[in-house]
């Protein structure tokens, strides 16, 4: 999935490359609001979520003010494919048995501390990623840009390798 996730970011911004700024920063009704809020949004989760995960400091701003985070679109791609393959070398170390393992955080969404198996907290990381990439392929295509491929058993061999 961080193979996935890699390709999928990058196929994504490739598509969204080919709107003006004023494309991807024009209000779609999305749940935050433009292809670059979301794909800010995404950023910011993928760096709370790493946070926990590799017991790191968290983004400065909270959900509410995660779409408008990354505004600067070349600062966006740059921490995009810097968090990316940070994601790919964690998941490559990651241990089956460190999966059965609880991890514990304070949630400033939920105002407490919460505690999961490691291994669903993984889970939802990419099902996170997937769901909102899939509210930017929507949103890409609307406009006018047209992405590549999105199915798993396509995604070539050599990407994260």
């Amino acid at each position: 999935m961080a193979r996935y996730n890699l390709w999928q970011n990058q196929n994504l911004v490739a598509a969204a490359e080919a709107l003006s700024p004023a494309a991807r920063a024009e209000e779609r009704g999305a749940f935050f609001g433009s292809i670059a809020g979301t794909f800010s949004h995404l950023l910011w989760a993928d760096l709370a979520w790493m946070s926990r995960f590799e017991a790191g400091e968290a983004p400065a701003c909270g959900v509410t003010g995660s779409a408008a985070l990354f505004a600067d679109w070349e600062a966006f791609k740059a921490q995009r494919a810097e968090t990316d393959a940070r994601i790919l070398a964690w998941a490559h170390a990651l241990g089956v048995a460190e999966l059965a393992s609880d991890l514990a955080w304070y949630s400033g969404t939920l105002g407490r501390d919460v505690t999961r198996a490691l291994g669903l907290c993984v889970a939802h990381f990419f099902n996170h990623q997937t769901h909102h990439r899939g509210q930017i392929h929507a949103m890409l295509t609307a406009a006018g840009a047209r992405p590549g491929d999105t199915d798993l058993f396509v995604m070539p061999e050599d990407v994260g390798r």
